[in-house]
């Protein structure tokens, strides 16, 4: 059972939103956040940006093509990713990547730090300024939703927002076509998430399936304006496997399914260890640069050029 919580009671009963929270996190790894505060307008705006990308002709995306970009900006074309590293399934989507905005003239980037770059962007007008406008809007709730997180865990509620003022997290916008109706296809091959937390908007379109520990895969229900949040393998590897990094995978819709989401890693210099209170650790530090490379480089078909 996927949960839906509400996040008006953040203000008015922290203590048991934190619990609540706290046994998803544990158990399914997903819930649903209600009243979560974003302009509605806003999240139609992205939407429709969304489609204007997704409808320009094969030659203008390929020019800003993910696989040549060293930072994870830019389109990823259908056909070039494999979510599920095990079963050889060929995802059946297209992708845009917008990561964090910087200047060309960024110090950052001029030292070369990992996933440090400029985006790339369509000429379409207003694009830009709608998807970095709702990509501050979904950073700030999901660094809030540490917020929680760190209470539950017994840390002080700031614990984790220094990890996150400056991550790699990603806004990526998702097209997934009508199914074909050949055997075997995948819209996203079964996967577990690599940052620390999730947030997905969807468009209602259905697809999206879970496989929680133990028990078979089911739908993750739609609730209108609610956001679909899930536990990255970083936060699951952060708290000693306390919280769980759940499978899932989306399936090919009967019309065709248009969704954002946003995937929050920490800043890249953030050294990921077991969080004090948790037990031995049972994974070694990693930097999250090091930690998303390691999976980035597994999720491309091998015979994408």
């Amino acid at each position: 059972m996927i949960p839906v919580l509400d996040w008006r009671r953040e203000a008015a009963d922290p203590a048991g939103f934190a619990a609540d929270l706290g046994a998803a996190c544990r158990g399914p790894g997903f819930f649903l956040l209600s009243h979560h505060g974003l302009d509605e307008t806003l999240i139609g705006a992205v939407f429709a940006a969304a489609d204007r990308l997704f409808a320009l002709p094969e030659a203008e995306k390929q020019a800003l093509s993910i696989l040549a970009n060293p930072h994870n900006r830019g389109w990823a074309a259908q056909g070039t990713e494999s979510l599920d590293e095990t079963g050889g399934q060929v995802d059946r989507k297209e992708a845009f990547n917008i990561g964090l905005d910087l200047a060309p003239d960024d110090p950052r980037i001029a030292a070369g730090e990992p996933f440090r770059g400029v985006n790339v962007w369509p000429g379409l007008p207003g694009f830009r300024e709608t998807c970095l406008a709702y990509y501050a809007a979904v950073h700030a709730l999901g660094v809030a939703l540490h917020r929680p997180i760190a209470r539950d865990l017994g840390l002080a509620e700031g614990w984790f927002a220094p990890h996150f003022d400056a991550p790699m997290a990603i806004l990526r916008l998702l097209h997934y076509p009508p199914a074909s109706g050949t055997a075997g296809e995948i819209g996203a091959g079964a996967h577990t998430d690599y940052g620390s937390l999730t947030l997905l908007m969807t468009d209602g379109v259905g697809g999206l399936q879970v496989k929680p520990r133990g028990q078979d895969w089911m739908d993750v229900p739609h609730v209108p304006g609610a956001f679909v949040v899930n536990i990255g393998d970083c936060l699951m590897r952060w708290t000693n496997d306390i919280y769980v990094s759940t499978p899932h995978r989306v399936l090919p819709p009967k019309t065709r399914r248009r969704s954002l989401a946003f995937f929050l890693d920490p800043n890249p210099d953030t050294t990921v260890a077991a969080l004090p209170g948790t037990g031995a650790a049972k994974y070694p530090p990693v930097t999250g640069a090091d930690y998303l490379r390691s999976r980035l480089d597994a999720t491309y078909a091998k015979d994408s050029t």
